[in-house]
């Protein structure tokens, strides 16, 4: 049986070329950098919100802002908006409900109810694991975000941050094709998943376990041509839950040593099965050189379990072809930025409502690393998102919303999925322009009691 790494040694993706002088957290090498002093920035401070990065919880974040009146600025370093639901190819939604009702709601339930014209054959009572059509989602976005006032800027990514006092950022400066542009505004919000924008400011962080070892990501991808009636009528199912899946039968086989057990699909149109499946472990996904090479292994999976499903299934997958990979990598874990409040799985234990929570969670702690149980809830059971999650120590003027909100590790797992992320993203948004308006630009001093009242205004649940 062929091993893993013997197999991407032969195929030429463990090599020299992957070991490189370590990166410090503002991107230069350890050994020197380059000054550029002498280059001239162009400056654009129009902006009284700017949000950094166009997921789940970023496109929250920009629609609530802009529809509290800010002059909001979305900036997104891929081509399109949605994330991992999008340019990440993630197949279906988690749960948004708790088994009784749906919890994740405002934005999160209006994003959600559109994208269900993507996916017609979806029943329209489900409310958990809905599949996603990536193309259809993109356009929802879109949609929202154009209509709410925001204005969108991608292939533009975030390089350095500039502060003008301790605590406070005065400026990010972004590289796209017209160079290097320095973004002011009164408030930002680090929607980038991986908190580029807090830590490089200076916030504390976490990063995976103690031993600094973070969960698997996977590539996703989808098949096409595949056999419809043999995988919704008269094939056993696929996911690993079922102990009879085909894919412990291609596992065993030894023919293909990338696979493993991670192996969820979901049927998202005529013939297409969209997968998330495989896993990539311990990627560090602020290291560039470590996520090019998990970008190129991840490929290498998605075509091992196209012959294996051949293989095993071929009445249903024998005709079929890979018709795409993600963009984007599927990133688990990464940096958690330090906030006011870190939010523990005693807290998620304990079902804790909090005074100043924005949202509520019932999703189950999912930690993709080996020998982890999955822990849930019972129906009808949830917990508070406190505010304060998303207030970094030691900055004035900045939010994180979505992947990067202050957690443990072993809790994070619960609420890095992306029906909480639009929670976060909305409270964030709308917090942006109450520390405006209320407390010159400090994020930490609003009026938790009113951004509440306007949640709640807006549809969310809240205890």
């Amino acid at each position: 049986m062929t091993s893993r790494r013997e197999f991407l040694k032969k195929a030429g993706l463990l090599t020299a070329a992957f070991t490189v002088p370590s990166l410090n957290t503002q991107g230069g090498t350890t050994q020197s950098r380059l000054s550029l002093k002498n280059t001239k920035i162009a400056v654009d401070d129009r902006w009284d919100v700017i949000v950094v990065g166009g997921g789940p919880g970023g496109c929250a974040a920009a629609i609530s802002a802009a529809r509290e009146g800010a002059k909001t600025l979305l900036i997104e370093a891929m081509g399109q908006l949605g994330g991992m639901g999008t340019a990440g190819m993630v197949p279906a939604w988690c749960p948004f409900s708790d088994g009784e009702k749906i919890i994740y709601r405002g934005l999160a339930e209006k994003i959600f109810e559109a994208s269900r014209k993507g996916v017609p054959h979806e029943r329209k009572q489900k409310m958990n694991w809905v599949s996603i059509n990536p193309e259809y989602l993109m356009t929802v976005y879109d949609q929202m975000v154009a209509e709410s006032g925001a204005r969108v800027l991608f292939f533009s990514r975030v390089a350095a941050v500039e502060k003008v006092a301790d605590e406070t950022v005065d400026a990010i400066i972004v590289a796209n094709k017209s160079g290097l542009v320095a973004f002011k505004a009164k408030v930002f919000i680090d929607a980038t998943g991986d908190g580029d924008l807090a830590a490089w400011a200076g916030a504390s962080f976490k990063r995976g376990d103690d031993s600094g070892v973070v969960q698997s990501s996977s590539l996703c991808f989808s098949f096409a041509n595949v056999d419809s009636y043999n995988y919704n009528l008269t094939g056993p199912s696929l996911h690993t839950s079922n102990k009879n899946s085909p894919v412990y039968k291609a596992i065993e086989s030894g023919k293909y040593p990338l696979i493993d057990k991670h192996f969820n699909s979901n049927f998202i149109g005529p013939d297409v099965v969209q997968f998330n499946a495989g896993h990539l472990d311990n990627v560090d996904s602020t290291d560039p050189w470590a996520t090019t090479q998990a970008m190129m292994v991840g490929r290498q999976i998605a075509g091992q379990y196209l012959e294996a499903m051949k293989d095993v299934q071929p009445k249903t997958f024998g005709s079929a072809f890979l018709v795409k990979t993600a963009s984007l990598l599927g990133v688990r874990d990464s940096r958690r930025i330090e906030g006011d409040y870190t939010f523990t799985v005693e807290d998620w234990k304990e079902r804790r409502t909090f005074e100043d929570e924005i949202g509520r969670n019932c999703y189950y702690i999912d930690v993709h690393k080996p020998g982890h149980k999955e822990t849930r809830y019972k129906k009808g059971e949830s917990h508070g998102i406190p505010y304060r999650c998303l207030t970094p120590k030691g900055l004035k003027n900045v939010l994180t919303a979505g992947r990067c909100i202050s957690t443990d590790e072993e809790a994070f797992g619960s609420l890095r999925v992306m029906p909480p992320c639009l929670v976060t993203g909305e409270a964030a948004g709308m917090a942006a322009v109450h520390a405006i308006k209320q407390a010159r630009n400090d994020v930490h001093k609003i009026d938790t009691d009113y951004l509440r009242k306007r949640l709640k205004e807006e549809g969310q649940y809240l205890l």
